[in-house]
């Protein structure tokens, strides 16, 4: 535990010198607060509640998808890394840093959109409807760490960046963030419960407000996990086997 501190600690101060690292996955949820939730569904308190639960689905998968996937990426590049791996403690206190690290800066991501949400929208939601919100915050964000580590762990920075760029805005979209629940159109609704962000967005849904979970998406959401961490279980192998062998 104090080494996995000590890692968490180091990427915290890390990114914390670069801000725009946290701007970077703050920024698009709450740009599409303000162009599209506040002008089209801010007076509407369930239409903005389930809104803002889109948008923090959309932050979080920002967020991780983003952070791990480039960020990994780029510090295999860097000596430090090389020499950390060398090191007799294992991976599981870097692992356990990184991925703490990660959801401290997830939640701070989100701080615009819930602000805004607050201010700006007719959007509402219980004590404890909140608390439950937060705690699901950490359980969607599993999916999207798992495929920021692949991506990461599999792929050079430069090719890391374009990537995360290319599975990042179609599984938002095709999982139904941009949209209403039900609202989405037809094909959008057909594929979305295959996608890793439908299954997040609806267990988002149900947290703050009146929504079924599909339990299709469900189960599709923890094949999806299994399968990611699989993936990022053979990329981790893979690099350390080419690099340290």
């Amino acid at each position: 535990m104090p080494l996995a501190l000590t890692h968490a600690r180091y990427q915290l101060l890390e990114t914390v010198r670069i801000p725009i690292a946290i701007f970077g996955s703050a920024f698009f949820p709450a740009a599409a607060m303000l162009f599209f939730v506040v002008p089209f569904a801010g007076k509407d308190p369930v239409g903005a509640t389930f809104a803002t639960a889109s948008m923090v689905t959309f932050s979080v998968m920002s967020a991780n998808i983003f952070q791990y996937g480039v960020g990994v990426a780029e510090d295999r590049a860097q000596p430090w890394d090389s020499f950390t791996r060398t090191l007799p403690a294992g991976p599981a206190p870097r692992f356990a840093g990184r991925v703490s690290a990660g959801l401290v800066i997830t939640y701070l991501s989100l701080i615009p959109v819930v602000i805004i949400a607050a201010t700006l929208t007719e959007a509402r939601i219980t004590p404890g409807a909140f608390l439950l919100a937060l705690a699901t915050v950490g359980v969607i964000s599993v999916p999207f760490t798992l495929m920021g580590l692949c991506i990461g762990y599999a792929l050079p920075s430069k090719a890391a960046i374009v990537v995360a760029q290319l599975v990042f805005f179609p599984l938002a979209f095709g999982g139904g963030l941009l949209s209403a629940p039900g609202a989405a159109p037809g094909f959008i609704e057909a594929i979305a419960p295959y996608l890793p962000t439908r299954g997040a967005v609806e267990l988002m849904w149900a947290a703050v407000g009146d929504h079924s979970v599909n339990p299709l998406s469900l189960v599709t959401l923890g094949v999806w996990v299994v399968v990611l961490a699989t993936l990022a279980g053979w990329a981790y192998r893979r690099d350390e086997g080419r690099r340290f062998s």
